[in-house]
């Protein structure tokens, strides 16, 4: 029985795919697609029509346009009563399943029983003009609708028709014939490539110093009051005050992630526990966060007292009741613009800037990606009796989320797609991800099902390329910790960090959830890898084999382990000269 697998399965493999650019010369910052295999799409732009003649005995007609390429068919929406409808959608159908030499737009009066043929346009694709960007959109045109004896009738159609490739700005919105099989707008818009934004993520540090003239109910006994503080879901606490008294001091600090736009506010409550189980509100306070101060560094910011508003509970409601005498709170409450906020695991974060964009520094260059295809997938559900797979991709770096077009029913996808990010460490982690796709058919209903993860299963091929603006920039990078200074000058504790980690990725989850279409939670959960505490057989055997290489090992791994060693020895050098020279330059002793 043989346990090892063998090493090729694990080992990075080179290709040589037939890709559409040549050598890249400049400072090149955006994205011509030639890292991924061109592929040729028939576009028609559908935009609207004039003077249609009336179907219905209203003297009206509901019209739609059909557009049909051999076996393929794609329909746009219909509008009630109107003879002068305008639509701008595009189609796309793929040249390689070209099974017509003409082109066929036909637009129709939507009827209960059968629809009724109102005219049409037809196009020889030998005719059809082809566009490269970037030259300018082909302007759409009039033409006259025929019936089917080629006659002309009464209506025109403005339509634009042309060959391009994937490059097009057209194909992410365009409908397109692999996925003749989807029906639905939300089928439709859950398949389409999109780039997603993560939230601007702040450390949000509430300094709970002290309180003054409480109102207990009870004044017979020693108060022992907390203060809870809600930020959205997070919630935290302080310790109960050690002076029991109506003026209760703590100076303890609470850590929260908030999210730009800042749309709820930090709510505060100074509670006394009057029994087990059982508090007394003293007082509650809202703070937006729109209004609290930002720091940049260690320097403290000013301290402010805050008014506690009493409130009561009449008839179930709760109430805020009028008090001429106001107890209150004394805080020091901040932004922390001088800290990364961690969402990634640590071992493959894409990103290590502060939240702050005024204490960032240049970029050190461009990062392109060409997704290209995968092989050997596996069927993940099963349809009409048979395993199938619709399978997307997902490459994250830094905020950029990423998400290619969804191929219906393939176990070899090729999405030939390609995406840029800008680079400003090179100590950092792309990661990448390929789904499958639920939610092509009712899959977004109540209890409906989730995107399956493939990435244990088959091979994903890629085109990699980064384009350095300055080498001396790269290599000036790593003399300087990884992560900003605040995280060295005031660190956070382990344990708070791993509770904001996780603050912070159900607050991009819920985020990119809310987009449309959505970026699902699991899927965000699973590119964050979430479940890293979590025990993993995947990742045990990784890490075995990982140990068994460096033990059966020999000159390679040697070579790759000194390299490793000398740069680190590398980076403790150039900082330690680097401190030498701050303290020649402020006077200050060096040993």
């Amino acid at each position: 029985m043989q346990i090892r697998p063998p090493p090729e399965d694990f080992l990075l493999k080179e290709t040589n795919p037939h890709l559409g650019g040549g050598k890249v010369t400049g400072d090149k910052h955006t994205s011509t697609y030639d890292l991924v295999e061109q592929m040729q799409y028939l576009y028609v732009r559908v935009v609207k029509a004039k003077d249609l003649p009336a179907k219905d005995v209203s003297g009206s007609c509901d019209p739609y346009v059909e557009v049909k390429l051999g076996n393929y068919k794609g329909t746009t929406r219909h509008f009630e009563k109107k003879s002068n409808p305008e639509w701008n959608q595009v189609f796309a159908f793929s040249k390689d399943r070209l099974q017509s030499s003409v082109l066929e737009v036909t637009v129709k009066d939507k009827d209960f029983v059968k629809d009724d043929f109102m005219g049409r346009v037809l196009f020889d694709l030998n005719e059809v003009p082809r566009r490269v960007p970037p030259d300018s959109p082909l302007a759409p045109q009039w033409y006259r609708l025929e019936d089917r004896k080629g006659d002309k009738v009464k209506g025109e159609l403005m339509l634009a028709v042309w060959m391009g490739t994937q490059a097009d700005e057209a194909f992410p919105e365009a409908w397109n014939s692999d996925a003749a099989g989807v029906s639905g707008t939300d089928g439709l818009a859950n398949m389409r490539s999109k780039v997603y934004l993560s939230p601007k993520l702040w450390y949000l540090r509430v300094n709970v110093i002290e309180a003054q003239d409480l109102q207990p109910s009870d004044k017979g006994r020693f108060p022992e009051v907390f203060v809870k503080a809600t930020l959205g879901n997070q919630g935290l606490r302080t310790r109960i005050s050690q002076s029991r008294t109506i003026n209760p001091l703590w100076n303890e600090d609470l850590m929260f992630v908030a999210s730009e736009p800042f749309e709820e506010p930090l709510v505060l409550s100074v509670e006394d526990r009057v029994a087990p189980n059982k508090e007394e509100v003293l007082g509650k306070c809202a703070i937006p966060l729109q209004y609290v101060d930002r720091r940049l560094d260690h320097k403290p910011v000013n301290t402010r007292w805050y008014n506690l508003e009493k409130h009561v509970i009449v008839d179930g409601e709760q109430k805020k009741k009028e008090t001429k005498f106001s107890s209150r709170i004394h805080m020091r409450i901040c932004l922390e613009g001088g800290y990364h906020v961690l969402d990634e695991s640590t071992h493959y974060s894409s990103d290590l800037r502060p939240t702050a964009k005024q204490l960032w520094k240049p970029s050190i260059g461009v990062l392109e990606l060409g997704i290209l295809n995968a092989q050997g997938l596996m069927p993940m559900k099963t349809k009409d009796g048979r395993g199938t797979t619709d399978a997307y991709c997902i490459a994250k770096y830094g905020q950029k989320w990423v998400r290619t077009r969804t191929i219906i029913d393939s176990f070899t996808p090729k999405w030939n797609e390609q995406y840029t990010w800008e680079v400003f460490d090179p100590c950092t982690v792309i990661t990448i991800g390929v789904f499958d796709n639920c939610h092509l058919h009712g899959g977004d209903k109540a209890g409906g099902a989730k995107d399956s993860t493939i990435g244990k299963m088959g091979e994903i091929h890629l085109a990699v390329r980064f384009n350095c603006s300055s080498l001396l920039n790269m290599m000036h990078m790593y003399s300087h910790p990884l992560l900003p200074k605040m995280h060295y000058i005031h660190p956070l504790t382990v344990s708070q960090l791993d509770s904001l980690r996780h603050q912070a990725t159900q607050i991009v989850s819920m985020r990119l959830s809310r987009a449309e279409p959505p970026l699902r939670k699991e899927v965000v959960e699973y590119m964050l890898d979430v479940g890293s505490h979590k025990w993993s057989m995947r990742r045990s055997k990784a890490n075995f084999f990982r140990i068994m290489g460096v033990l059966d090992g020999g000159q390679d791994i040697l070579l790759t382990w000194t390299l490793a060693f000398l740069m680190l020895i590398l980076r403790i050098l150039m900082n330690l000269m680097k401190n030498l020279i701050l303290f020649q330059l402020r006077g200050l002793p060096t040993l």
